[in-house]
């Protein structure tokens, strides 16, 4: 019998391709004999997962055609979510949006991350430190070949991190500080601005007691080990990039907004500068940041 494949392919960041390890398991549910190919640009976020047969990085792929779509019984699954009228207009989240898009029969599936052996045994010993680990990340995006080192939409403000980290380390914990480089360094913590493995990245919270997030992805990573964690929004929604497991604070909006360049969405992740629409600082009520910290489980 000839074998039949769902062919999966995948854009985008670091954080929408740990969501989509959830629309992989769902179209592997929804397609069961089909051998389940994916094609991305982060390989590594897939290569452990029992519902995928087999990981490409994108343009690494020689014979692909002739191997799995020349007179196969292919099924392709590469529609951008991000362009469907429910993401536009903020209806579901990007998860139930993207299972719907590809007509796969959605259970509610959750992202999902698997360490090989050594991948977490090395990640624990270099990431375990005298005291609890509290992982603080206040900038998101590729750690480097980014043109601004802050990002309104996304990064938490420094005033915000710096309150927070003053915080953790009086309540006893060691910070470790996730950055992109030539993004401000907070004082008293330990700061990781520097490329690594996305495995060695996510290995940090292994060993960590709290979590404090952007909208980026260590809250896609911590939802899909199954680890609580508060994290803070500005200029993109909870409602559309987030998870219910998560504690989430929406930082105040300002009146009269103005989005003169706008276009499918409000705001650019990339945080260009004239259009943030605060005119003050962005203010967070940090009485609940730091009870939904104390709260985490």
């Amino acid at each position: 019998m000839s074998k039949k494949y769902s062919i999966f392919h995948i854009e985008g960041g670091l954080g929408k391709h740990v969501a989509a390890t959830a629309i992989a398991k769902s179209i592997k549910k929804t397609h069961p004999t089909r051998e389940l190919l994916v094609i991305c640009a982060y390989p590594e976020v897939f290569l452990n997962l029992s519902f995928v047969d087999r990981v490409y990085a994108i343009g690494n792929t020689p014979y692909f055609y002739q191997d799995y779509i020349e007179g196969k019984d292919s099924l392709m699954f590469k529609h951008e979510p991000y362009f469907t009228t429910d993401h536009i207009n903020k209806k579901l989240p990007l998860i139930e949006n993207w299972s719907k898009l590809y007509d796969l029969k959605y259970k509610k599936e959750k992202p999902e991350l698997i360490f090989n052996s050594v991948q977490k045994d090395v990640g624990i010993q270099a990431w375990k430190r005298d005291k609890p680990v509290a992982v603080l990340q206040t900038n998101g995006g590729p750690l480097s070949d980014q043109q601004l080192p802050y990002s309104w939409t996304r990064d938490m403000p420094y005033s915000v991190a710096l309150d927070i980290a003053d915080q953790l380390n009086k309540a006893g914990f060691h910070v470790i500080q996730v950055c992109r480089t030539g993004s401000q360094h907070l004082p008293n913590v330990e700061v990781v601005d520097k490329s690594m493995t996305n495995m060695e990245l996510f290995s940090m919270l292994l060993v960590s007691q709290k979590r404090v997030f952007i909208d980026s992805c260590l809250q896609h990573a911590a939802a899909a080990l199954g680890l609580q964690s508060t994290v803070l929004w500005i200029g993109t929604s909870p409602k559309v990039f987030g998870y219910e497991s998560h504690l989430n604070v929406v930082a105040d909006t300002p009146d009269g907004i103005c989005l003169p360049d706008s276009y499918l969405f409000d705001y650019q992740f990339t945080g260009t500068p004239y259009e943030c629409p605060y005119l003050d600082t962005i203010k967070f009520d940090q009485q609940k940041i730091f009870e939904l910290i104390n709260k985490q489980k």
